[in-house]
């Protein structure tokens, strides 16, 4: 009997794959082993190191590979090397079967290879986690009798450390109000109040409100319940005058939407400002006037508005009439808002088909029931949580769940910008600290599970329970 092991290799660890490397002490020995996991199924794969076996010819060496977690275990299909006689032996009185079942990979002692490649793949199975991946070495002589065993643990497969995410769904949900807007240049006649669709742009513009209020009226789901006017002109007449223009304008609009669509009148909300000084400032700052400075000081200084106006035309009258000319048009417009209400929705199939046509519509609690429609890591599952962020960029809710799904797909870049947006609440403060986790920054993620432990989220004290235990293991 040999006082020395004959199996052998140098033994490692490591989360999620094993990997190992030979050994001189014994004849048959591991260059390679890594164990992972894919889906329902987990892969082994092996190098066994054959070229220093010699087999006697009466003799079989059968190499089994095991996976063994306590009480739990499974034998993978065997290797052997038989010597001459033994090999023919099976051949002639077993056939095709050998030793340990036709599964067996069966190797002539003076063909065998120096080094084999052993694949296997097994339906994944909860006590795998943590499993010891071991080699049996049973070596018969004749009459089937066992004259030597060894056992080899050559690494220990654990699943890479992924804490448990929560995902926050909203509250009941709240009234889905939604707004379109914009801004319409409608040309009137000097001095004038009515409406001509055909005079310059006009038809143009009216249409770039019809469009607006039709994208509302063709959503079978949405009720609009306020359009909102307001019109401005701009300061080259007295500040009155403007104010009856602006006003009168801003209710010729109001009457020509009324023709259109006949709206209630109470539909229609108007207001208006008599001159748009906001918005000439604007349009100087952008510009390149010599006397910009000097022209910004007076707009924003505390002179009344036809007394401002006299003052910039007066001192700078070269760039008065380019303002005329180039910037007062733009002031004489409409900005419109349509208030709509979209009908809420319960159906995890309806939800799915507005996800797909008008994400727009939903609510945080509508894309929450949509991603609970797939498994939790898929392309889709993150989709809709990503959908739901880019309606509701700044919802720390939204950015929190979005954060989760990148996380869950090994997007840890995503999940960090998210969370930068995620708030402060204790879920926020976990997932932070699973991403920790999942970057290797234990210090950070002991702090922060402990953070949120202690604002009472029970699993962020199970996770960090987890991590210590897990950690205590891998030292």
């Amino acid at each position: 009997m040999r006082k020395k092991s004959i199996l052998s290799l140098v033994f490692a660890l490591c989360i999620g794959t094993v990997a190992a490397s030979a050994t001189p002490d014994g004849d048959v020995s591991i260059n390679r082993f890594k164990a992972e996991r894919h889906g329902n199924y987990l892969s082994v794969d092996v190098n066994m190191a054959l070229d220093e076996l010699d087999v006697e010819s009466n003799r079989v060496v059968l190499l089994t590979p095991k996976l063994v977690n306590g009480a739990d275990s499974l034998s993978l299909p065997s290797v052997a090397v038989y010597g001459r006689r033994r090999y023919y032996y099976y051949k002639r009185n077993e056939g095709e079967t050998m030793l340990s079942g036709p599964d067996e990979t069966a190797f002539l002692a003076k063909k065998k290879p120096e080094s084999m490649d052993y694949h296997q793949i097994v339906p994944w199975a909860g006590w795998l986690d943590g499993a010891d991946f071991v080699l049996d070495r049973h070596d018969y002589g004749c009459c089937g009798a066992v004259v030597e065993k060894d056992r080899l643990v050559i690494g220990r497969y654990h699943e890479e450390f992924f804490p448990r995410l929560v995902y926050i769904q909203t509250d009941a949900p709240r009234e889905k109000r939604r707004v379109l807007e914009g801004r319409s240049y409608i040309d009137f006649p000097v001095d004038q109040t009515v409406i001509y669709p055909d005079y310059r742009r006009n038809a143009e513009e009216l249409n770039v409100i019809r469009t607006t209020i039709d994208a509302v009226l063709n959503d079978k789901d949405a009720i609009i319940d306020t359009v909102w006017l307001k019109g401005y002109a701009s300061p080259e007449s007295p500040y009155s005058h403007n104010a009856d223009l602006a006003k009168g304008r801003t209710e010729a609009v109001k009457n020509h939407i009324r023709k259109m669509y006949d709206f209630d009148d109470a539909l229609i909300i108007t207001d208006y400002e008599p001159e748009d000084w906001e918005g000439l400032r604007k349009a100087v700052e952008a510009s390149v006037l010599e006397h910009k400075s000097e022209i910004l000081e007076l707009i924003d200084g505390d002179l009344e508005p036809d007394a401002k106006e006299w003052k910039i035309k007066s001192t700078y009258p070269s760039e008065y009439r380019y303002m005329l000319n180039n910037f007062y048009p733009a002031l004489r417009h409409t900005d419109y808002r349509v208030s709509y209400v979209i009908r809420s929705y319960s159906n995890p199939d309806e939800i799915l088909e507005v996800l797909a046509k008008a994400p727009q519509n939903l609510s945080q609690t509508e894309f929450y029931i949509a991603a609970a429609q797939y498994e939790p890591g898929s392309d889709e599952f993150a989709e809709v949580f990503e959908t739901a962020v880019r309606m509701y960029p700044d919802d720390e809710i939204a950015n929190l769940n979005a954060a989760n799904a990148a996380m869950r797909r090994g997007d840890n870049a995503g999940a960090e910008r998210y969370l930068r947006k995620a708030g402060s609440s204790p879920e926020a403060v976990y997932a932070r600290g699973a991403l920790a986790i999942r970057t290797g920054d234990l210090g950070t993620a002991r702090k922060l599970l402990s953070e949120a432990a202690g604002a009472g989220l029970e699993q962020a004290a199970e996770t960090l329970a987890e991590l210590e235990e897990r950690n205590q293991f891998t030292n």
